[in-house]
């Protein structure tokens, strides 16, 4: 049949109008009306809730009430972490002991590090014992050097322990700081240093055996042994080289501290 042949059996092309489309033939899209500027724009539908939004009114309140309590509970520990830091006035002297109970002993500000002549001195925490051995006699140890103990585990080691860095070192600066010149305690702080102090040790004895097979730890002596920092090499100042010892008296050892327990 021709392609020009008319009638029922005519071929029609794939622009004729009414004709079959086929597979593959594409049309152009139906030209689009121009928008008319004086019609609404009609708004967006609303998309899911994300967040505290998609949470039930319950869980909001909730939610709210948490962040209002943690606001909270920082407002008043910045409060109180300024009045211990700031220099004494009328609500750090009349609420002072409310301040030390919420400061003490977590969040205690040391601000040796901003101090305009930071200290220039090595101290190290020293112990002997006097050991009850197994067959009934006395002997009194060598000194331990707890803080080269503790200086030889932080050497070297990436992620050192908190307590291997301050816990002795603190102890020590509580001490002092709550004993006089002939190291007498000075209120009941000094009374707890000196007992924090005394069974830190004694678990220091403990822990390297310093009482031998069968032997019990019945007395314990704790010095300091201070000594310069050397001066670098350009500078003219002159320090003193001898280390200075301060001796504390023999302390009498519980008998639950003695076996390594708290007392």
């Amino acid at each position: 049949m021709d392609a020009y042949d008319t009638g029922s059996n005519a071929r029609h092309g794939p622009d004729a109008p009414g004709g079959p489309v086929r597979p593959g033939d594409a049309r152009p899209p139906a030209p689009r009306a121009p928008h008319d500027p004086t019609l609404p724009v009609p708004a967006p539908l609303p998309g899911p809730r994300t967040g505290v939004a998609a949470l039930s009114l319950r869980c909001r309140m909730v939610a709210a009430l948490a962040l209002a309590v943690v606001a909270g509970v920082v407002c008043v520990h910045l409060g109180m972490t300024f009045l211990h830091v700031a220099p004494p006035n009328t609500v750090s002297k009349r609420h002072g002991a409310a301040i030390d109970d919420w400061i003490y002993p977590e969040f205690e500000q040391n601000w040796k590090l901003f101090a305009p002549n930071p200290l220039q001195q090595n101290i190290a925490v020293q112990v002997r014992a006097e050991v009850r051995t197994a067959d009934g006699g006395v002997r009194t140890t060598g000194w331990y050097d707890l803080s080269a103990q503790d200086g030889r585990a932080v050497d070297g080691n990436p992620l050192p322990s908190h307590t291997q860095q301050n816990q002795l070192r603190r102890a020590w600066d509580v001490f002092v700081a709550t004993h006089d010149g002939d190291n007498r305690p000075v209120g009941l702080r000094g009374a707890l240093a000196e007992t924090y102090l005394r069974r830190l040790v004694v678990l220091r004895l403990d822990r390297v055996a310093a009482a031998g097979p069968g032997g019990v730890v019945d007395r314990v002596q704790v010095r300091s042994r201070t000594t310069p920092v050397p001066p670098p090499a350009w500078s003219r100042e002159k320090v003193p080289d001898r280390p200075v010892y301060r001796t504390l008296s023999w302390w009498p050892v519980p008998a639950g501290e003695a076996e390594g327990g708290a007392g």
